[in-house]
């Protein structure tokens, strides 16, 4: 049984920086794609970035240049690194498998105070 959970969320300033952790359970982490997505107050869950399982990212216009999302097939884990953030990144982080099976965790709260 696939599992993910999050961590790293929590509250910053302005400008701030945070770094997400995913942790997934399982066999299949390695050839699987790996993302985050995010879903703030009142709005739709949106794509934030993705990682294949040989690496090639794909980002959100509203994050590039400021977030990087990385794994590590030996820890089963995925990694969004965010700097200079900012008030409208606030949202709840959500971590995407996708591929051979689809799972979601349970998000972290991302708060970005001006």
């Amino acid at each position: 049984q696939v599992r993910l959970v999050e961590s790293g969320g929590g509250l910053v300033q302005a400008g701030g920086s945070l770094r997400l952790s995913c942790a997934a359970s399982g066999s299949i982490f390695s050839i699987s794609t790996m993302g985050w997505y995010r879903q703030g107050p009142g709005m739709q869950r949106e794509l934030v970035a993705t990682i294949t399982s040989g690496g090639s990212t794909n980002y959100a216009d509203s994050v590039k240049g400021r977030f990087t999302i990385s794994r590590d097939n030996v820890k089963s884990a995925v990694y969004l690194q965010m700097n200079s953030l900012k008030p409208e990144d606030t949202a709840v982080y959500y971590c995407r498998m996708s591929g051979f099976v689809e799972r979601w965790g349970q998000g972290t709260q991302v708060t970005v105070s001006s």
